[in-house]
């Protein structure tokens, strides 16, 4: 059995996640669907303090690119990404659909949705024939006033947006594409997805398992079965048997990894540097961080999002970004962009005890890369955290 050393296995995920793939000029849709090889899946999610989740990671791995080439993937034939419930709600390969069939089926009988549903299915029927008389339509549209549940603090879904999201679960219908206001757009999956997809078989419940084992082992690198686990989020029952299929084929090598009690499984095309020189601020949504327990193993990082923390209590901010320098997390910054004023606010700025005498300038120029993108003139920095005066000198002297 191979022993991985903390920083050997740390280079190996960040390679793993492309992050020595070096940045093109101009990113083209041949650098993203070479960075969608990386990351497998990219996380959607609501929350737009300063750019929607699954644009970050794109930015993180490949600098300033125009946004409109993931909406050509996610929304365009032929199109090479849907919208599925993988990691959490996250955009996916479209060659995922029928590997998912097995998710699907489990969803529909499920007791929460699938009670639910036996208990509507007028309501579920109903919205299923809409969709496909008038095409593709948000929930809005097809409320005709169906009655609101508002015990659910954050959701008050109508009964229509449920009985939608169920067929969503189920796979009778998929999503389009988002609007301007981030709804879903519903449609039939046989005028969303492309034809190859929609006739694949589907594979049996334990090739499917063992699909998004393998696709979770290449996109991490190295991992535990928890990490490994975590990136489909799939049961243990599902993930034990599929690691053993793949260790017996050789595509798995069990290893040890310096410091971590449990046992950890090296991709066979895993590549592992003498050294990376990533640069890079990472989402609170990205796969790097995605597990909280790993980062903190691979990086000495300990990570948590205070979306949820009440503000007097938040111990870094509201929407804090892991500055990744080198193969090392160094710094934490707390971002918004605040559009109408087109600034780029640095709320709170903290090194970690570890970073280079340098942190302070790339963190600089990193900034004005992402403000940059996001189309921002001015970057504040608020006098907060141990960062926030070395950061504002550098900018200024830029």
């Amino acid at each position: 059995m191979e022993s991985l050393s903390t920083a050997q296995a740390r280079r190996i995920a960040l390679v793993a996640q492309g992050f020595r793939d070096p940045r093109h000029t101009t990113p083209t849709m041949r650098t993203l669907s070479r960075t969608l090889a990386r990351t497998g899946v990219l996380q959607v999610d609501s929350v737009n303090v300063l750019q929607r989740a699954h644009f970050m990671p794109l930015f993180s791995r490949m600098g300033p690119y125009d946004v409109e080439l993931l909406r050509r993937a996610s929304e365009r034939r032929p199109r090479r990404l849907i919208e599925f419930w993988a990691h959490v709600q996250a955009l996916m390969p479209v060659d995922l659909w029928p590997v998912m069939q097995h998710r699907m089926d489990r969803y529909r009988t499920n007791p929460r949705w699938g009670d639910w549903q036996r208990s509507n299915p007028r309501l579920v029927a109903r919205m299923l024939e809409e969709v496909g008389r008038r095409g593709a339509s948000t929930a809005r549209e097809l409320d005709d006033g169906a009655p609101r549940d508002k015990t659910n603090w954050g959701w008050n879904w109508s009964e229509a947006r449920k009985a939608l999201d169920y067929l969503f679960l189920v796979g009778d219908l998929a999503i389009a594409s988002r609007n301007s206001a981030f709804e879903c757009v519903y449609d039939l999956p046989e005028q969303v997805l492309p034809p190859h997809v929609l006739t694949a078989p589907t594979p049996e419940p334990a090739d499917a398992h063992r699909e998004l084992v393998r696709r979770a082992a290449m996109s991490h690198g190295v991992g535990t079965e928890q990490c490994l686990r975590d990136y489909f989020r799939m049961e243990v029952a599902e993930v034990k048997p599929a690691i053993q299929s793949l260790v017996d084929d050789g595509e798995l090598l069990p290893v040890t990894i310096e410091g971590w009690k449990r046992p950890a499984y090296l991709h066979r095309d895993a590549t592992l540097p003498r050294r990376v020189r990533a640069r890079a601020l990472l989402s609170p949504f990205d796969p790097v961080v995605w597990e909280r327990e790993r980062t903190q193993r691979l990086f000495g990082f300990r990570y948590r999002i205070e979306i949820y923390v009440p503000a007097p209590k938040r111990e870094y901010g509201y929407y804090v970004l892991p500055f990744l320098l080198g193969d090392r997390i160094v710094g934490r910054v707390d971002l918004k962009a605040d559009r109408k004023s087109g600034r780029l606010l640095v709320q709170a700025s903290y090194a970690e005890e570890h970073a280079p005498p340098e942190t302070a300038h790339e963190l600089a120029e990193e900034l004005r890369d992402l403000a940059s993108w996001l189309t921002l003139d001015e970057i504040v920095v608020c006098p907060r955290g141990d960062l926030a005066e070395p950061v504002r000198v550098e900018l200024r002297q830029a």
